[in-house]
């Protein structure tokens, strides 16, 4: 089968063997139709990658082909959408948890559902930042998993205020009536209108960058004991003045929710009991896949760009360059 990697800061396709179900009787094996590229992440492992191959992509869809003994919520030709290293990556089959897979109705674009990973972690980010109905969140950086957040808040009915400095990407929020501006001064400006000068509710910052100086200036917008989520690579270099100032809570998300990094819920695929973890990244999945399935948000405009997985390494290589202007780019196997 075909795999994607990463090495010596180069991406390769190599051919290995198709993983066998024969002795995991909770997973189930995939024949990949597409997987998604996620710039922030993978272009760090691209860049940091030596001679030994890294593996690449975390997100996928595609149809089962076999099932283990334990499966009975799947079957043999479902589609079913797929998250989490180091089970899913941009290779042409796939063996996966059952915890870490989400049955696809037949009304969702299998590239659609191929972003089931990337949703995963957008809503887990907006569970961590805690808001209710109707309080106001400042998305800080409109790549593709900040649109997905924004766009999802919205749906929700929080207040969402949008900020980054490139320009398309700003047009594509306005035309989701998502509030969003590429100045700094003007998204003050809407923060004090919005919330009568009290400051937001919440600010999620999913740029990248380790020493971003926006770590400073989000505390200014944020109301007396407001958060910070960070969902982006950024170091938390907030001052204390600042916090001590408004008694901001810091907060970290970390990627689709719980069960990740769980040997138990993942490598094992035991799931956590539904009464006492409501939203593990599992059921993550499941929630992006019904926001898509009832057209709670749109994201049809992510999944323009399909490249074979033979030219995976040239749009590796724009990306690198920075000279694609899309957020991110389907493999198609």
């Amino acid at each position: 089968m075909k795999r994607i990697v990463a090495r010596n800061k180069r991406v390769e396709v190599i051919e290995e063997a198709m993983p066998s179900i024969e002795t995991k009787p909770s997973y189930v094996l995939i024949k990949t139709l597409y997987s998604v590229i996620s710039p922030g992440t993978e272009l760090t492992i691209l860049s940091n990658s030596e001679d030994k191959p890294v593996h690449l992509g975390y997100s996928a869809v595609g149809e089962v082909v076999e099932c283990g003994e334990e499966i009975t919520s799947m079957k043999k030709g479902d589609l079913v959408a797929c998250y989490g290293a180091p089970y899913v990556h941009h290779d042409e089959y796939l063996l996966v948890p059952k915890t870490l897979c989400a049955s696809v109705p037949e009304t969702v674009d299998p590239k659609e559902a191929a972003l089931g990973g990337l949703g995963a972690i957008a809503i887990h980010a907006l569970r961590i930042a805690g808001l209710q109905f109707g309080e106001t969140a400042v998305i800080v950086g409109l790549g593709v998993l900040g649109q997905m957040i924004a766009q999802i808040a919205y749906a929700a009915a929080y207040n969402i205020i949008a900020y980054d400095l490139q320009e398309s990407r700003v047009e594509m929020m306005q035309q989701e009536n998502i509030k969003a501006y590429r100045s700094v001064d003007e998204m003050e400006h809407a923060i004090q209108a919005e919330t009568d000068g009290r400051g937001a509710d919440a600010v999620l910052l999913c740029t990248g960058g380790k020493h971003s100086p926006l770590t400073h200036e989000c505390l200014k917008w944020i109301r007396v004991k407001g958060k910070a989520v960070i969902v982006g690579d950024i170091e938390p270099d907030f001052p204390r003045s600042l916090m001590f100032a408004k008694e901001a809570q810091l907060l970290i998300s970390r990627a689709g929710g719980p069960g990740r990094y769980d040997a138990v819920y993942e490598r094992e695929a035991i799931d956590y009991p539904y009464e006492y973890v409501r939203w593990t990244e599992g059921r993550n999945i499941q929630e992006y896949i019904r926001l898509v399935h009832e057209r709670r948000i749109n994201v049809q405009p992510f999944i323009s760009k399909v490249i074979e997985a033979d030219h995976a390494p040239g749009e590796f290589e724009k990306l690198l360059d920075k000279n694609s202007t899309t957020l991110t780019a389907l493999i198609r196997y």
